[in-house]
């Protein structure tokens, strides 16, 4: 049995790969990222995922089954109850959230808002459920006018706070967010969301551009995760992108700042090439953040192929002891007639240079498989789920 030294996870954001069994319960019946951009798009092209397998695990028009795939495949369902990008991390990590984090359909309660406008000394606009591009073209002008911040939410458990770069310095949004989390861990909030923008007023609908200065404030995961069983046995763990702020810091040895997928690819080759043990967890964003939300679906098409693209810069950063696994937290269907996350499989590919390829790891009950897989693999303490690490122990 060849000994795995370190585990790269690349997390696809808001990449699903067909509606789960409950989609129904969660509105999404019909939901499929990968399906419906490449009906929409008339078929893709993205030879290098095709490769690994991602057509074996869900064949679409344009990425189907290949004979002798280079990585095992397969998808994970979610065992926990929600959809949103804390619930996913969490789980792959080993933690499944039994109970759905609080959303807010009417707005935030007025005792919640009244007590976050005392602690920043200013008053907020909106507070309601909007999209973050939407609600800031229709809020910008006012926003810059008077000072206040824009408050909003969606279906997912988020209390997101917008405000001009210089309008509210990044750092003051920051310590905005900081009160909000203090306040919002009762209402049991996932995640507190910087949103800056910058741009000029006056020109309705390109007025404004968000920036990669977004920040998340999560609450801390209720119990151990594969990243704190590899810290404790003195592994490095690099989060690349907003996992740190994903995990509250928990596990996360060192973390590093992205500015889009692009840039979130860049990253995890410069970890890979020094050569480490350990994790290297990294979010790529922009399939959720600029294309899912938007409903952008030749943009999102256009990730797809920008990341297939650079996918081999990836692989060949890699060593013979080196497991990498590809996945997604959740779905979020540009094609949807809503902008929000949907409750979908998520893909999932195994590629190791030393160890069997192509096995089809089927559709796996929970995402905390994956967790299980990698405290397997890097010999730490067993993590929840069922490891699927000795069904590629054959060596090649």
């Amino acid at each position: 049995m060849i000994a795995i030294e370190r585990v790269t996870i690349l997390v696809m954001d808001g990449f699903g790969v067909g509606e789960t069994r409950d989609a129904a319960a969660y509105g999404d019946v019909g939901s499929d990222t990968f399906g419906n951009i490449a009906r929409r798009m008339g078929g893709l092209a993205l030879p290098n995922l095709a490769r690994l397998g991602l057509g074996n695990a869900h064949a679409v028009e344009g990425v189907g089954a290949v004979l002798a795939p280079v990585a095992s495949y397969g998808k994970m369902a979610e065992a926990s109850a929600g959809k949103d990008t804390v619930t996913g991390h969490w789980e792959m990590a080993g933690l499944v959230v039994t109970k759905a984090f609080a959303t807010f359909p009417g707005g935030f309660p007025a005792e919640l808002v009244a007590a976050f406008e005392k602690a920043i000394g200013r008053r907020v606009l909106g507070n309601k459920v909007a999209s973050g591009t939407v609600i800031i073209d229709e809020l910008g002008d006012e926003h810059v006018r008077t000072g206040a911040p824009i408050l909003y939410t969606s279906a997912d458990s988020v209390f997101q706070i917008a405000a001009h770069e210089e309008v509210i310095p990044v750092a003051e949004l920051y310590r905005m967010c900081e009160a909000a989390r203090r306040l919002c861990d009762p209402y049991q909030i996932a995640r507190i969301i910087a949103r800056p923008f910058v741009g000029k007023p006056g020109r309705q609908g390109d007025a404004w551009k968000r920036t990669y200065n977004r920040k998340d404030f999560a609450m801390p995961p209720h119990g151990e995760t594969v990243l704190t069983l590899a810290r404790d046995a003195g592994l490095p763990v690099v989060g690349i992108g907003k996992i740190e702020n994903i995990f509250a810091g928990r596990g996360i040895g060192e973390s590093i700042h992205t500015e889009g997928n692009i840039d979130g690819i860049k990253q995890t080759v410069d970890v890979l090439k020094r050569g480490e043990r350990g994790i290297v967890f990294t979010n790529l964003v922009d399939f959720d953040m600029l294309y899912g939300h938007r409903n952008d679906t030749p943009g999102y098409a256009r990730a797809l192929k920008e990341f297939d693209e650079r996918l081999p810069e990836i692989v060949a950063a890699l060593g013979p002891r080196d497991m990498l696994l590809i996945t997604g937290d959740h779905g979020c269907d540009p094609t949807d007639v809503s902008t929000d996350h949907t409750r979908e499989h998520v893909p999932l590919l195994c590629y190791a240079p030393g160890l069997k390829a192509g096995i089809n790891l089927g559709t796996r009950a929970s995402m905390t498989d994956m967790a299980a897989t990698i405290a397997e693999a890097l010999g730490l303490k067993a993590a929840a789920g069922t490891s699927f690490f000795k069904e590629l122990e054959c060596a090649r």
